[in-house]
């Protein structure tokens, strides 16, 4: 489909931003926008076919579970873990209406390389975002010690996985300031041979 007026997916595309996870309110996405949300961020790049990412809903009820594994996983590796740090792990299991767990499930018997299979996986929790917006909600994608812990990946997935990221999906509470952006002249080049 070709828009013609672009001045619209423009001004979605220039819109788009990240929200703290913390400060996004309810409403998050009702089921039927999830399923709808999750349709169109599976639609990306994916050489081969593959799909080497999946999804794990936490559902609302899911939350105290996910807060006491959180708090298992990381006093495997800090014992003597602090008031501050458990309240923290508290906070991050509870907030946000909707969380989505990605997972990087890369099919390693395939001939794709697993370079382009990871960033198919980076598209989808991007486009995951991006039609979450489209819809109005407001989203947040952040790794942090727990996509990087073996206990907590093997809560939602198998060995071979790696958690791509905790997204968060809720309403804004309020703006958002914008953020500073790269200077194009900074990031941007023409190749010269």
């Amino acid at each position: 489909m070709r828009f013609n007026d672009l001045s619209t997916p423009l001004s979605f595309l220039s819109t788009r931003r990240s929200s703290r996870p913390r400060d996004l309110i309810a409403p998050g996405p009702s089921d039927e926008e999830l399923a709808q949300i999750l349709h169109i961020a599976m639609r990306v790049p994916d050489h081969g076919k593959l799909a080497p990412w999946r999804f794990v809903i936490v559902g609302r009820e899911q939350r105290e579970p996910l807060q006491a594994m959180l708090e298992m996983a990381y006093r495997i590796d800090r014992p003597d873990a602090g008031r501050l740090e458990i309240e923290a792990i508290e906070q991050f299991a509870q907030q946000a209406p909707t969380l989505i767990v990605a997972l990087f499930s890369p099919r390693d018997s395939s001939k794709i390389p697993l370079w382009e299979q990871q960033l198919s996986a980076g598209a989808v929790c991007y486009n995951l975002l991006a039609a979450a917006h489209a819809m109005g909600f407001a989203g947040g994608w952040v790794t942090g010690w727990a996509a990087y812990s073996d206990a907590v990946r093997n809560a939602f997935g198998d060995t071979h996985e790696r958690i791509a990221g905790f997204i968060f999906l809720g309403s804004r509470d309020g703006e958002l300031e914008e953020r500073p952006r790269p200077d194009e002249e900074d990031v941007v080049s023409v190749w010269t041979p």
